[in-house]
């Protein structure tokens, strides 16, 4: 019998801070769960609000080592000290983040008879397609998993065939969601044709294909405006892109922001332009976005194309000609961009965090009361 509050052990494997999607979906998630007590593991150095969310927040101590010859010892020395924690912290359930990361190693592997579910945020997915000691990884934590959890279909089917079917009824779909209550959405969009005021958000990697949304600029036939706002590894390689194109004064480069500063920037923007042309998990972006109430064009990947469907634009992933193709019709047409501003915010309402706690928590309760 599991008695109130539910006793979740989890954790990030990184500085505990809102520094991505899925450390803000951890920070959003755990506070949206009624009666429940919930132990975070992460790293130093930690955020003053991260420290807040959570009942308990733990920082490890185990020096990382996630590549190469040192990963077993590594794994080994953390499953050493994440098995002292859960017999300190004695948690109904373990959550393990990162299907197939070294904590969820750790986790699965000190368990007992404590049930892990595992989550699966992507990036993890991509490691194990890649590389076949990732896969076996993956799949160690999927065997000792009670449930998987994926945010859309589409990721779990690409779990699915990774792990060979294997485990096809541990997979369970919780969409994501976001604090829909703070969000301030912009009714209208601004009224008129021509050029529009684009944004995009995101780390500046080669899978969210930022380039695909500067390289669509040469292309328009509108002198469209591009604010993209982010860091990552190839921000002054895209800086110079721009202005080898003569975008010198159509793209403007920020630095990332915090989610309450990017929130309220939003709805000064006519529409947000979502890059990814590998695999996207879910993208919480493209949820903020809709819910300020911005048309989005959206690269067709299927994951992205179940939780938009026909409330964004898409075009084809890595396109640039496709891109600049649907930024042009949005510009042409206002009537189009009020009825894709309507059906933003209508399927916004579809996200939201405390359904998707609500969801989670329910699994983990039912989960605890199965026999193992």
């Amino acid at each position: 019998m599991i008695a109130d509050p539910l006793n979740i052990m989890t954790g990030i494997n990184r500085t505990s801070e809102p520094s991505s999607g899925s450390m803000i979906l951890a920070n959003d998630l755990y506070r949206a769960m009624s009666e429940t007590r919930v132990c975070f593991l992460g790293r130093e150095p930690v955020d003053q609000a991260w420290r807040e969310a959570f009942d308990q927040l733990i920082p490890l101590s185990t020096t990382k080592r996630p590549q190469g010859p040192a990963f077993a010892p590594y794994v080994d020395e953390l499953t050493h000290e994440v098995g002292a924690l859960i017999k300190q912290v004695r948690p109904d359930a373990l959550h393990a983040q990162y299907l197939g990361f070294a904590l969820s190693l750790a986790f699965t592997r000190t368990a007992g008879r404590v049930p892990v579910i595992s989550i699966a945020h992507g990036p993890e997915v991509m490691a194990a397609e890649r590389d076949e000691r990732e896969r076996e990884t993956l799949a160690e934590v999927a065997a000792a998993s009670a449930a998987i959890v994926t945010p859309t279909s589409a990721l779990a089917k690409r779990i699915d065939h990774l792990t060979e079917r294997r485990f096809t009824d541990r997979l369970t779909v919780i969409p994501w969601g976001i604090r829909l209550s703070e969000a301030r959405p912009r009714d209208q969009p601004r009224p008129g044709r021509g050029p529009l005021s684009l944004v995009h958000a995101g780390r500046l990697d080669d899978n969210k294909s930022t380039i695909t949304a500067v390289e669509a600029l040469a292309l328009t036939d509108h002198p469209h405006h591009l604010t993209v706002i982010g860091d990552g590894s190839l921000r002054e390689h895209l800086e110079q892109r721009a202005i080898k194109l003569g975008l010198r004064d159509r793209v403007q480069f920020e630095p990332f922001l915090p989610r309450a500063q990017l929130w309220r920037r939003l709805p000064s923007f006519d529409a947000f332009v979502f890059t990814t042309s590998g695999l996207e998990a879910f993208g919480l972006v493209l949820v903020e976005a809709q819910a300020h109430g911005l048309p989005v064009a959206y690269s067709d990947l299927p994951s992205v194309r179940e939780i938009l469907g026909a409330t964004g634009v898409p075009y084809s992933p890595g396109d640039p000609c496709s891109l600049a193709a649907a930024l042009d019709e949005m510009g042409r047409d206002f009537h189009w961009r009020q009825a894709l501003t309507k059906a933003a915010l209508k399927n916004a309402r579809r996200y939201d965090i405390t359904t998707t706690g609500s969801q989670l928590r329910e699994l983990t309760l039912h989960t605890c009361r199965s026999p193992r």
